[in-house]
C-alpha cells in the first residue's frame, strides 16, 4: 500500500487537530470569552491579546520558513492569493464578518472546533454560517454572470 496517498489527508487532520485543541486551549470557543475580548468600553477582558499576538508570531515565523521552499510538502506549488486590492467587497466581507463576530462569538474555526462538545448556540450557528456560505456563493455567481456574458462578445 502506497503511504504517499494518504500523507495529504492525515497532514490535513493533524493541523486541523492542533489548530482546533489551539482554539480549545486558548478559549476561543467560549463564545463569553471572545465577546468579553470585543467588549472594549465594558468589562474588556484582554487576555485573548496573548492568544492573537502568539498567532501572529507563529504564523510570521511560519510563513517566512515555508515560504523559503521550492513547493509545499504535499502539492507541486504554493497557491497564494494574486488579487491584493482592498476593494469593496473585501471591506464589506470584513464588516459583516466582524459584526456576526461581535454578536455571536464565534467565526467559523473556533465554531466546527466546537463540534467537540458542541452547545445549543453550535447548533444555530453553524446552519446559520453554512447558509451564508451558500447565499454568497448565489449571489456571487449572479453578480460574476453579466460581466462574463459581456466578455466572451
Amino acid at each position: 500500500m502506497n503511504g504517499a496517498r494518504y500523507a495529504r489527508p492525515v497532514a490535513s487532520l493533524a493541523a486541523g487537530l492542533l489548530f482546533g485543541f489551539g482554539l480549545a486551549l486558548s478559549g476561543m470557543t467560549r463564545p463569553l470569552k471572545v465577546l468579553g475580548f470585543l467588549d472594549v468600553t465594558g468589562r474588556w477582558d484582554p487576555s485573548l491579546v496573548f492568544v492573537l499576538g502568539g498567532a501572529v508570531a507563529v504564523a510570521t515565523l511560519g510563513f517566512r520558513a515555508v515560504l523559503r521552499r521550492h513547493a509545499p510538502l504535499f502539492a507541486g506549488s504554493f497557491e497564494l492569493p494574486k488579487n491584493r486590492a482592498i476593494d469593496a467587497p473585501l471591506l464589506g466581507g470584513a464588516l459583516l464578518f466582524g459584526i456576526g463576530w461581535g454578536i455571536a462569538g464565534y467565526c467559523p474555526g473556533p465554531a466546527l472546533a466546537q463540534l467537540a462538545a458542541p452547545n445549543a448556540e453550535t447548533l444555530y450557528f453553524l446552519p446559520a454560517m453554512i447558509a451564508g456560505w451558500g447565499l454568497y456563493r448565489i449571489t456571487a455567481g449572479a453578480r460574476r454572470r453579466p460581466r462574463e456574458a459581456g466578455t466572451a462578445r
